[in-house]
């Protein structure tokens, strides 16, 4: 018989977690290939800039590059994560609306709205995109768990927020954050 265990925050603080939000929200960009300004967006997406010359060179691919529909909407994705870590949340999910009205199934898209709205303290509905994303498929399923972590957190759910930042650092064992993350739990045996 397993024995049932009971998971602690030990110094989760309002506060501290809007830290980790702001600060760690992980985001997940779309891979574009081929040659172009749309390469270029993506790569700067992948790389974690947020400049606005990377944001630039996004809008101008959109406005000028001759894309197909995946691409073209992994370009919004991209731009919209840019955006993310710039902290303009209704711009970026601006841009992921317009990537799903291109390709309504692109996980990544729901995956960094959700992002965009726990940044916010929207956990519910962060949580809910989220898991929308999950369900169609990712390219970095790790953040996603991650971000997942952050939401049940913000819900105050330690349990499920444990176990969520224990899936993110097996899926990604060479990602330090969630193992960081996983040094503030306490976990007990009763």
């Amino acid at each position: 018989m397993a024995i049932p265990r009971r998971i602690v925050v030990a110094t989760a603080t309002l506060a501290s977690l809007a830290l980790v939000v702001t600060a760690q929200t992980a985001s997940a960009a779309a891979l574009v290939l081929g040659a172009g300004l749309a390469t270029v967006c993506s790569k700067a997406a992948i790389a974690g800039r947020s400049d606005p010359k990377s944001i630039e060179t996004c809008t101008i691919a959109l406005e000028t590059q001759a894309m197909g529909p995946r691409d073209r909407a992994g370009t919004f994705v991209n731009r919209g994560v840019l955006k993310l870590r710039r902290r303009s949340y209704d711009e970026s999910r601006s841009d992921f609306a317009a990537a799903l009205r291109l390709k309504p199934d692109l996980g990544e898209a729901y995956v960094n709205w959700g992002a965009s709205l726990i940044a916010q303290a929207r956990y519910g509905e962060g949580l809910s995109e989220i898991d929308r994303g999950l369900a169609l498929g990712v390219d970095e399923p790790a953040k996603a768990w991650f971000n997942r972590a952050i939401a049940l957190e913000g819900l105050d759910d330690p349990k499920a927020a444990y176990l969520a930042y224990q899936k993110a650092a097996e899926l990604a064992p060479d990602w330090k954050e969630p193992q960081v993350q996983l040094t503030r739990f306490t976990v007990s045996r009763r």
